[in-house]
């Protein structure tokens, strides 16, 4: 849909709207504007030549209140075995729709003593009061590391470049912050004396349609100093106390695999030998196989949901209550966003326009049911299946639609977006933990997930720096 810069419907931020200014008056064709991010092979690999024209813009206080909000809210996930559970591991996992086989590992992992430091991507909607976050992402096998190259391809454009040194704009290296957190969390196993050898491990079917991805990982450790391997679990053996592939000796296992994907005993055994050698400390893993478990959409639900609000100081409970959509596990009752208790199927019949469904585990958007993009009769067969199971019903989140230069160079188009920014340890990484945003866009108003599997189109973004607002 064409819009106007004064449309009441849609909006960008200060920097935005100044910028969509500035390529209307230079007359520029949004083609050129992603001309020299096309032809980069490092990106294209991943997203197929699918860029928007416009970088998004976050003002210094925006990213310092997401930031702070994002950490707050992986520091409270990371403490909820305590908080909840008396410190069994396994049983949080158990709660949060894991198998036992699947607990079994993380309870292993988490006990195994390597740090877990802070490293997620989120997945947020910037609603009528402000961003909201769907899911936090805690894993090491995070899309989108590879975001930095959008913005110096785009650079590349003389409009933009102007745009970026006139206001004092930055961007963050978002590939670099993932390498000083691989340093932190795996320092016992990382000889800054040599080259470390990191295997880039995936599980055998996914391996197939994401090494390329993995290349393109494997070329950047490279100029960074590090030798990286793309690999499947099937191709590492256990050697003279020793993981190898490709018959080098690996320092840190590097997982790009999921718990998810550890279904039945068999798989279990297929990994035992880098779980037994992660236990032992004969190599490192980035990241712990527990990390997923506080990433889950099952543990967001425990944040949310009224009868945990005791575990958190008023502070925490502030947060929560700014941060994240309404969240419940699929029970038979459940708390309503007014407090009451009620029948948690006839409530999400009842709000059917307003809610989501998700599976707790799965990731990329498989399994989930948008309550408004489907009948009623399938919405409560969704419902009926996944009760007691591993589900939950959240809040739906209306993104604000936001205008990007339309696509034939006419005026402008609304987009919805994700924004996926990049959390890192402040301590490790400096700033604020802020470490990057990779941006989806989608056309469609009522689009369930905006994601790349759903069509959507991905943006940098840069940001103010506290210099720049404090010269302003």
């Amino acid at each position: 849909m064409k819009q106007s810069l004064s449309s009441p419907c849609a909006s960008r931020s200060g920097l935005g709207t100044e910028y969509l200014d500035l390529l209307q008056q230079r007359q520029t064709n949004p083609v050129e504007l992603t001309r020299h991010v096309v032809a980069d092979e490092l990106v294209t690999v991943a997203y197929k030549g699918r860029f928007l024209a416009s970088p998004v813009f976050l003002s210094a206080q925006e990213r310092r209140s997401v930031a702070s909000d994002l950490y707050q809210i992986y520091r409270l996930l990371t403490h909820l075995p305590e908080r909840l559970f008396g410190g069994d591991t396994r049983a949080f996992a158990r709660a949060v729709g894991m198998t036992e086989i699947q607990a079994d590992i993380v309870q292993r992992a988490a006990a195994a003593g390597q740090p877990l430091l802070p490293l997620a991507r989120s997945d947020l909607y910037r609603g009528a009061d402000g961003f909201k976050l769907l899911e936090l992402n805690i894993t090491s096998a995070l899309g989108g590391f590879e975001n930095a190259g959008i913005n110096q391809a785009m650079l590349m454009h003389p409009v933009l470049a102007d745009f970026i040194e006139e206001h004092g704009l930055a961007h963050a290296d978002t590939f670099g912050g993932i390498i000083k957190m691989l340093y932190a969390e795996c320092a016992a196993h990382m000889d800054r004396t040599r080259r470390p050898v990191v295997a880039l491990v995936d599980w055998p079917e996914s391996f197939k349609s994401y090494e390329p991805r993995l290349n393109v990982m494997a070329a950047l450790f490279d100029a960074a100093g590090i030798d990286a391997i793309p690999c499947h679990v099937g191709q590492i053996t256990d050697r003279d106390g020793y993981l190898e592939v490709e018959g080098r000796s690996v320092d840190v296992l590097y997982r790009f695999f999921l718990v998810e994907e550890i279904e039945t005993a068999a798989d279990a055994e297929f990994v035992e030998p880098l779980l037994r050698a992660f236990e032992e400390g004969r190599v490192g893993m980035f990241s712990r196989f527990d990390s997923e478990l506080y990433g889950n959409k099952g543990a967001l639900a425990m944040l949310s949901d009224d009868h945990n609000r005791s575990a958190f100081t008023a502070d925490e409970q502030a947060c929560i209550d700014r941060f994240l959509p309404w969240t419940r596990h699929v029970r038979s009752s459940a708390v309503d966003p007014v407090g009451e208790e009620v029948d948690l199927v006839q409530y999400a019949v009842a709000h059917q326009e307003d809610l989501i469904l998700k599976p707790t585990l799965l990731h990329g958007g498989n399994g989930i049911v948008p309550g408004w993009i489907v009948s009623p009769e399938e919405w409560l067969v969704s419902l009926t299946e996944a009760m007691d199971g591993p589900y939950v019903v959240q809040e739906r989140i209306r993104p604000l639609p936001e205008l990007f230069p339309a696509d034939d160079g006419v005026g402008t188009q609304e987009l919805f977006l994700n924004w996926g920014v990049f959390l890192t340890d402040p301590q490790v990484t400096g700033m604020d933990g802020y470490n990057g945003c990779l941006v989806r866009g989608s056309t469609n108003p009522n689009v369930g997930v905006v994601s790349m599997a759903g069509g959507a189109r991905v943006a940098c973004s840069f940001y103010e720096t506290d210099s720049t607002t404090a010269s302003a």
